[in-house]
């Protein structure tokens, strides 16, 4: 007697053919973690490149500038300033700290050369955690005490801004009857040394992010071709005009 086979039930497993909810969330979860660092690093290079780029116009106008007064400092005349005051004539130059004053024969606010100017640089200290400034005041040597004149505020352009700091140096030489050593010092005051340094240097100092201070990698020095000595006389020209020359001071017989 045949027996019919019963038929059998073959359970056929789907778990292969998809993902659980589970495994979404937790693909799109890591999806979403790859995709944010990836999104934080290219934000980071794009901020660095920014910076750097600042920073490298920010260095290239300081370079500029630095040019100029260069420039300027040496086309520094050696001036002497004649006074009725009892303390007699005295030579045009005072150097400080955080200051500078001489007189020059190449004008920098001035689009054409007009003469000798009498050039100032001050840092001012900004405000409310704001960065100092260099501040340029020229004027036409003119009358006779204009190196007495107080500054006229409206008259200075500001060369350079957001700096912590600018420090002169101004070198002498060694002098042993006056027992000078030889080096750099923060100030010079011409009137009583009755002359001038050999050479300047001026060092801007900025602050980095951390907030430290740090020297900028430009540091301007300058040696006075003319350090020593000798008067300035005008003398009239054969056209009418007055024509200015350096001259040795009178020898005796």
């Amino acid at each position: 007697m045949n027996r019919r086979k019963k038929p059998r039930i073959v359970c056929v497993s789907t778990r292969g053919a998809g993902f659980t909810l589970v495994e979404v969330m937790v693909s799109l979860t890591v999806l979403g973690f790859i995709l944010l660092m990836i999104f934080g690093a290219f934000r980071l290079g794009l901020s660095a490149w920014e910076r750097g780029d600042s920073i490298k116009e920010e260095y290239q106008k300081v370079r500029i500038i630095s040019q100029l007064i260069s420039q300027q400092i040496k086309s520094f005349v050696p001036y002497k300033i004649k006074t009725k005051k009892a303390e007699g004539d005295y030579l045009a130059f005072n150097g400080k700290a955080r200051s500078l004053r001489f007189v020059s024969a190449l004008p920098i606010k001035a689009k054409q050369p007009e003469g000798f100017v009498y050039v100032v640089y001050e840092f001012k200290e900004g405000s409310g955690g704001e960065g100092g400034r260099l501040i340029l005041y020229e004027q036409r040597v003119l009358n006779r005490d204009f190196f007495e004149d107080e500054l006229k505020e409206e008259l200075g352009i500001s060369l350079l801004e957001g700096i912590d700091n600018i420090r002169f140096e101004y070198y002498q030489e060694e002098d042993l009857d006056k027992n000078q050593p030889e080096g750099w010092i923060e100030e010079w005051n011409a009137k009583e040394a009755k002359a001038f340094p050999r050479a300047l240097k001026m060092t801007i100092l900025q602050k980095n992010g951390k907030g430290n201070r740090e020297e900028w990698p430009i540091t301007l020095m300058a040696s006075l071709p003319a350090y020593q000595f000798e008067e300035v006389r005008t003398v009239p020209s054969r056209f009418g005009r007055r024509s200015l020359q350096q001259m040795p001071p009178p020898q005796g017989n």
